[in-house]
């Protein structure tokens, strides 16, 4: 096969498995919507907030595939590895959706109508709720961003950069390429469409709730995650 016809090839092949790969992994998309939701984020930074782990979740498995490349590593101990990166990943998702949970039910009981009274009372309870909201908008991306630097890409390194790299290093470059901008499209466009659907549906009542309602969301992604789902 000629070999541009085959780099087009692996490259049609990657951005299609990215895609797929996006779309039946939950979270892939999910946190971002929950987090965006309950942290009132603008769209220009969820957009910004989805993109960097996007880029990030890939790049990392694409050090390491590049590095299995260059040292002739076999293909199995890369997937062992990327297989432990996936459960570090899997748990730091769990810690972060119980702890965001847990401080999330924290907020609304601060918010309930019974502690409005202690507010006056005691000049606190409404302004602790809205730092700690300010001082959760600030961290929790970080927080996001480092678990999807864990988080491997796992059909990257068996299923495209092995098969490229017997074709030339220009192929590598295209599936990756493929790859990455698949898969980060495909994250922001189902994050910002769902964002988008989201902001109809307004539920007054359970506002308070917002931050437990994303941190349950992110806990039961890591748990899909840890379940191999």
């Amino acid at each position: 096969m000629n070999p541009s016809s085959e780099a087009l090839i692996l490259s049609l092949t990657a951005a299609s498995i990215g895609v797929v790969h996006t779309l039946l992994g939950p979270d892939h998309f999910i946190p971002f919507v929950a987090m965006s939701r309950a942290g009132d984020w603008s769209a220009r930074k969820t957009l910004w907030v989805t993109t960097g782990c996007g880029l990030c979740h890939v790049a990392g498995s694409v050090l390491i595939g590049l590095l299995g490349l260059t040292v002739g590593v076999v293909v199995m101990k890369l997937e062992a590895f990327e297989s432990l990166r996936g459960d570090m990943a899997a748990w730091m998702l769990i810690a972060f959706g119980l702890a965001y949970l847990t401080w999330g039910i924290m907020q609304a009981v601060r918010k309930m109508p019974a502690a409005h009274v202690h507010v006056h009372v005691h000049g606190a309870g409404a302004g602790d709720a809205a730092s700690g909201t300010a001082t959760a908008s600030v961290w929790s991306p970080w927080l996001l961003l480092l678990v999807f630097v864990f988080g491997p890409c796992e059909p990257l390194i068996p299923l495209l950069m092995y098969p490229a790299a017997k074709a030339s290093p220009w192929a590598v470059a295209a599936v990756v390429a493929a790859f990455m901008f698949a898969t980060v499209a495909t994250m922001t466009l189902t994050v910002m469409v769902m964002r988008f659907g989201m902001s109809f549906l307004h539920l007054p009542q359970f506002s308070r709730f917002s931050h437990a309602f994303a941190g349950l969301a992110i806990l039961v992604c890591g748990m899909l995650v840890k379940l191999g789902l």
